[in-house]
């Protein structure tokens, strides 16, 4: 089984019970193990700012799929959640699924980049992340968490949300 870690996010028709129903929607996938989930977290959106802000969170997962049927099925639930792909970079949406690690696999295609291309710049990706993971946890490429977060730029907008507005696996 290939341990595997998603990062989730949505700032459209209510963020939290989007990332809930995300994460229900993956504990349910085929030849896959929902293992843990972060807790939620709040942020400024990147990129245009006169959009809502972001709830993320980050899940680990244990499966058999290969990264590009995963990828299928993770385009899949971000369709049902409503999600619409346009040609606006960085713009609002109901639910962003992201493959951030495969196991330690490096993969570069025209579909898919893991890990995933910009997760060290991104502390809403990071932290989640570092929920899931050992302080000495290494990437497919060899770089640290620990290092990505000490280098990762400062984001004063990021807070952790209460337990209560995280979901309970």
């Amino acid at each position: 089984m290939e341990q595997v870690y998603i990062g989730l996010g949505s700032n459209l028709a209510e963020p939290v019970a989007q990332l809930d129903a995300a994460l229900s929607a993956l504990s349910q996938l085929p030849q896959t193990e929902l293992v843990a989930v972060s807790a939620y977290y709040s942020s400024a959106p990147l990129g245009p700012s006169d959009q809502p802000r972001y709830t993320n969170a980050a899940a680990h997962l244990a499966t058999t799929l290969t990264a590009h049927q995963l990828l299928d099925h993770l385009q899949a639930i971000e369709l049902k959640q409503g999600r619409v792909r346009k040609a606006e970079r960085w713009g609002p949406r109901t639910l962003d699924l992201d493959i951030l690690l495969f196991g330690q696999h490096i993969l570069a295609d025209e579909r898919l980049c893991v890990p995933h291309y910009h997760m060290h710049a991104r502390p809403f990706v990071l932290l989640p992340l570092a929920d899931l993971c050992p302080t000495d946890f290494k990437l497919a490429d060899g770089r640290r968490l620990a290092d990505l977060l000490r280098d990762c730029p400062i984001d004063p907008t990021l807070q952790r949300l209460p337990a209560q507005q995280s979901c309970t696996i």
